[in-house]
């Protein structure tokens, strides 16, 4: 692909809150785009991007799927790779992975529901990756449909400066069209035709002050970040063409100034050209997104990368799925230069070679041969032995490593053992490769009782998974009950000598050092082992320090209260002694898991257990009940409003423990009416008294996570 031809390529995800319509958008793009022939639903299984059969079974989506197609726009024909992220809050690590390779994304919201929960979360995660975005209110043809006021929660509830550039002919059953704010002219879709046909016409009368109203606030918040545009503006804003206003609208749009609203009805085929005309016109192209910015391994010196097939290669690996048909497919967006089918490529993390013997063009999950992927576009590869998501892909002789993903750690976990012995093996092989895929679902094998615990994000994480085990993998489970993924903290400093001794005829054993220990520094953000070296005048050899850091950073994997691990700790070294035959690196190490256990013991050791951001909305009648069973929850109501179609929604912070089986509960109270979602929040420490209870049953449980 030519410097060219990579002005015309568009890398764009869409991602919203669940239920929001993405999959339905997706649908409509490959329809009108012409790389399918039949609109897939997702309410009837048949969606194309939606192809893992629990997806269908579920009507929701699980896993990213990505998929390349064209549209032609302004006599030019555009490449559009597109992936659909889900919008549960349980497979939030397909939307950052996604995120984190895309150079532009479509932020949908649903037109009753507004800006949810999950919406702010996939916010945050693409402002983390500077994402620049366009918003697109879906769903115009339902009851209580409103998009002015998606437009204003998008203000005041993301922060963010969303800038109309069409209005709605119409809401609910009403709706009909679209007034093109930019050409001033209004756009009706034929329902015939499944939407593929529209008319463009005059605006009606009855809408024209309205539009010219919205106009003129368009103008004048794209004309703050347009010098040239703001001259006009007040001079005379007649003067003002329709490319004057494209170019400013695409520049405010890439530094992420403004985000140009959108508005449409994905289900009932209107809107969605319009959508994929404005994708094209306002989101990056690899060259908007310019260089891609790295370290050298070697040197340790930051080096960057040009968006050019000329450039030397480097990729980013996003994802690993398994296939039944090719095996293992590893996705990943190439940076610069390219990757050739046969060719070898080069891993900084595993510093081995790896041979890419196929390569593919995705199209959800089936896969189109091709000999090359160059810079700016994404593919799948086959053939990669050992490979991790996140890993860099690159020349030999010219590496660099990119940044990788931060993914969140498991919040829940559940014990779990083949109903047949003979599947032992098959139960490992499936769980090596669920792992492998997915970075927020761990296995781990309980060593006191050699039960394998698997952790994940959520009860329906765990759920899809098991089930995946037993449809992809052909495993039947008997799992566990669900158990909270403690942590472990300390709460005060303190001072500690330890000395480690052992003589054994010939060479011996010595290590003695003195630490203090204790909670971390309120400005250490990053979490883990806050080490501080102040042994002055050689006491301790340098050598032996880096074995002390190690010592105390294999030591916090297990806590003293019940093995679960601590998140963060603050160790100096202030000085100690060696032996000048007796010391050694495994010396000191072993002394430093020594002291640290004895210093926790001392150091005001608290568990710490995971607490959720929940969100119910809820008919007014059925307020009190929820609250009541939110506080029998150790639940904190921080607050209470009023959505617009007269529900009322509930915020409150609850720890995981008590939410099992919550939407069941929910479910019973408000006879079916009320919905909620939950996030991750933080870990806070547990009173005394739940703490002695959650320590009881440690000590006589089997499935300790």
């Amino acid at each position: 692909m030519s410097q060219k031809d990579l002005h015309f390529t568009r890398n764009i995800g869409i991602m919203a809150h669940i239920d929001a319509g993405k999959t339905t958008t997706s649908e409509r793009i490959l329809y009108y785009t012409g790389l399918t022939h039949k609109i897939g639903e997702t309410h009837d299984g048949s969606a194309t991007m939606d192809w893992m059969q629990q997806e269908q079974d579920r009507g929701i989506t699980i896993t990213s799927a990505a998929t390349t197609t064209f549209w032609k726009y302004d006599n030019q024909m555009y490449k559009i790779n597109l992936i659909d992220t889900p919008g549960h809050v349980d497979f939030t690590v397909e939307v950052e992975r996604s995120l984190r390779v895309l150079d532009g994304a479509v932020a949908t919201y649903c037109a009753v529901g507004g800006v949810e929960p999950q919406s702010e979360t996939v916010w945050r995660q693409a402002d983390k990756y500077n994402v620049p975005r366009i918003g697109y209110v879906n769903k115009m043809d339902r009851s209580g449909a409103n998009f002015f006021e998606v437009v204003r929660q998008m203000q005041t509830v993301l922060g963010s400066n969303p800038c109309p550039v069409v209005i709605p002919i119409g809401a609910e059953e009403t709706f009909v069209g679209l007034v093109d704010l930019i050409k001033m002219k209004a756009i009706y879709w034929h329902d015939e035709t499944m939407g593929a046909d529209f008319d463009v016409a005059e605006i009606p009368a009855d809408l024209m002050d309205e539009a010219q109203e919205w106009r003129d606030k368009m103008l004048e918040n794209v004309s703050s970040f347009d010098e040239a545009l703001m001259e006009k503006y007040f001079e005379d804003p007649s003067t003002i063409t329709e490319e004057d206003l494209m170019r400013a609208l695409r520049a405010a749009t890439l530094t992420m100034d403004i985000v140009p609203m959108l508005c449409g009805s994905s289900f009932k085929n209107k809107g969605v050209q319009t959508l994929l005309d404005y994708a094209c016109a306002f989101l990056p192209s690899p060259v908007d997104t310019g260089t891609i910015v790295g370290t050298n391994p070697e040197t340790g010196e930051e080096e960057d990368r040009q968006p050019s097939e000329s450039e030397k290669t480097c990729a980013l690996a996003f994802k690993i799925a398994t296939d039944p048909y090719v095996g293992r497919l590893t996705f990943f967006r190439v940076y610069s230069g390219k990757i050739a089918a046969g060719s070898y490529i080069y891993n900084t993390r595993s510093d081995k070679k790896e041979r890419v013997s196929r390569l593919f063009q995705m199209h959800s999950n089936k896969q189109n041969p091709v000999d090359v992927i160059g810079a700016g576009d994404i593919g799948a590869g086959v053939g990669f032995k050992d490979i991790h998501t996140g890993d860099t892909l690159c020349d030999e002789d010219f590496p660099i490593v990119l940044e990788s993903m931060d993914f969140p750690e498991p919040v829940i976990g559940i014990a779990i053992e083949p109903k047949t012995q003979k599947d032992m093996d098959k139960l490992g092989t499936g769980l090596a490769k669920l792992s492998e895929e997915d970075p927020t679902f761990t296995v781990k094998t309980n060593e006191e009782t050699g039960q394998t615990v698997i952790s994940g994000m959520g009860e329906l994480h765990l759920e899809v998974l098991i089930e995946r085990l037993r449809t992809e993998f052909k495993v039947e489970c008997n799992q566990g009950r669900p158990q909270v993924n403690y942590k472990e903290a300390i709460t005060k400093t303190v001072d500690l000598r330890e000395t480690y001794k052992k003589q054994t005829g010939g060479r011996g054993k010595f290590a003695d050092i003195i630490v203090k220990m204790g909670p971390v520094d309120e400005d250490f953000t990053l979490g883990g082992l806050q080490f501080v070296d102040e042994v002055k005048g050689g006491n301790i050899p340098k050598e032996f320090i880096p074995s002390v850091q190690k010592g105390f950073q294999t030591a916090m994997k297990n806590g003293v209260l019940a093995g679960y691990p601590l998140d963060s700790l603050k160790v100096v070294l202030t000085d100690g002694s060696f032996h000048p035959v007796d010391s050694d690196q495994l010396s000191f190490e072993i002394c430093a898991m020594q002291a640290y256990r004895k210093a926790s013991a001392q150091a005001g050791p608290v568990l710490m257990e995971p607490i959720m951001r929940l969100e119910v909305v809820t008919p007014e009648e059925n307020m009190g009940d929820i609250i009541g069973d939110l506080n029998k929850r150790r639940g904190q109501v921080e607050g209470m409003e009023s959505s617009r179609s007269g529900a009322r929604i509930v915020k409150a912070l609850v720890p995981l423990a008590e939410m099992f089986g919550y939407v069941t509960s929910l479910r019973t109270i408000s006879s079916g009416r009320a919905t909620s979602s939950m996030v991750y929040s933080h870990h806070a420490a547990l009173s005394s008294s739940i703490a002695k209870q959650v320590l009881e049953e440690c000590d006589g449980r089997v499935d300790l996570v």
